[in-house]
């Protein structure tokens, strides 16, 4: 993907498309386009991952941008500040994201479910039953909110997260829930219950400030306010 990233803390993705060139979207993240490109929007594979992209919470539909009439560029926005990483994928290495992350991908890449195998992972950890698994050829653009911290974890080694820093993680590590312990930490510690533990080996991206986070702190200030 011939990609420019933009705009600093309000970034958007400039992609470049040759005659032929294609890349698949999440809906409603064009932001602006020229020369020949159209717009088709799809099931992204069908109705069984048009249902898979819904249970993770992403859009039922894609739109693919395809540069028919000659080349082009487009244009794919964030939806909040932040940043906007372009990650490389191949077969043999696919990578697990947080869902509301995927901003845009190669047309040779293909994203799918990835469910929690533990139970307790999928209705106490903090990014849910489903996340976004994606694999193939080409690259990925990821929505990153506030900033992007990024890890590379051993064999063994683990990362303790809180709810919504996690964006990105190789199909390598293994994801799980731990409860916090002791009572005092659970009742005044304003962590909530659980906590994600990320083990390696793999790379993890993080992000510095997680936009359902960021909204709870606005409406508690309204609140402050209105009152």
């Amino acid at each position: 993907m011939n990609a420019e990233i933009v705009g600093g803390n309000f970034p958007t993705g400039i992609v470049k498309l040759e005659k032929g060139q294609a890349i698949m979207c999440e809906a409603g993240t064009m932001a602006w386009f020229n020369g020949g490109i159209k717009m088709e929007t799809n099931t992204g594979g069908g109705l069984g991952k048009m249902l898979g992209r819904a249970i993770s919470g992403e859009s039922l539909f894609m739109n693919r941008y395809v540069a028919e009439d000659g080349p082009g560029i487009i244009s794919i926005a964030a939806h909040s500040p932040g940043e906007i990483r372009k990650v490389p994928l191949s077969q043999d290495k696919p990578i697990v994201v947080q869902k509301g992350s995927f901003l845009a991908m190669d047309d040779g890449a293909e994203l799918s479910m990835f469910f929690q195998k533990k139970l307790k992972s999928g209705l106490f950890g903090s990014e849910g039953f489903v996340m976004n698994k994606m694999k193939g050829t080409g690259d990925i653009l990821l929505e990153i909110d506030g900033g992007a911290v990024e890890y590379d974890l051993a064999e063994g080694e683990t990362m303790t997260i809180d709810t919504g820093y996690l964006v990105m993680m190789d199909a390598t590590c293994k994801l799980q829930a731990q409860m916090v312990k002791g009572v005092g930490n659970v009742l005044f510690g304003g962590e909530g219950l659980f906590n994600t533990l990320v083990t390696g080996p793999g790379h993890i991206i993080l992000q510095t400030l997680p936009l359902v986070r960021f909204t709870g702190v606005v409406a508690e200030i309204m609140q402050s306010i209105s009152k």
